[in-house]
């Protein structure tokens, strides 16, 4: 059996699939290049990161932290002074993503051009 079939076989429910939730997560609009900007730059604040990212609003930077706190690919360290301080940094899970995401940009970088190419022959 090829690994489309098992996976098929052992995964059948979409809910338990693996592979499908990791993307799921990864695949919104946020999340890969907050995982990129902290690989680059280490444990950073909260208004750093949001300052970095530009348009993305405040409340979804936060969604967006949380969920990967959650997964376990981020850390979240509070300190108790005043005024407040946060910082996040990627946890050593969150760093060993970022080669399988550089991959994924690289390929993507190299073939845009013929998918664009092959969605334009198609819709016409």
């Amino acid at each position: 059996m090829n690994q489309i079939g098992q996976l098929t076989e052992l995964y059948g429910n979409i809910a338990a699939c693996p592979i499908r939730n990791v993307l799921d997560r990864l695949g919104d609009k946020w999340t890969i290049l907050v995982v990129l900007i902290l690989h680059d730059v280490g444990k950073i604040r909260f208004n750093k990161l949001h300052n970095i990212m530009g348009d993305i609003s405040q409340k979804m930077l936060t969604v967006t932290l949380r969920k990967l706190e959650a997964d376990g690919l981020v850390a979240r360290e509070v300190f108790m002074e005043i005024p407040p301080k946060v910082e996040y940094q990627l946890t050593p899970i969150g760093e060993s993503l970022v080669p399988h995401i550089s991959s994924l940009s690289h390929w993507a970088l190299e073939n845009m051009t013929s998918i664009l190419d092959a969605r334009e022959k198609y819709s016409t």
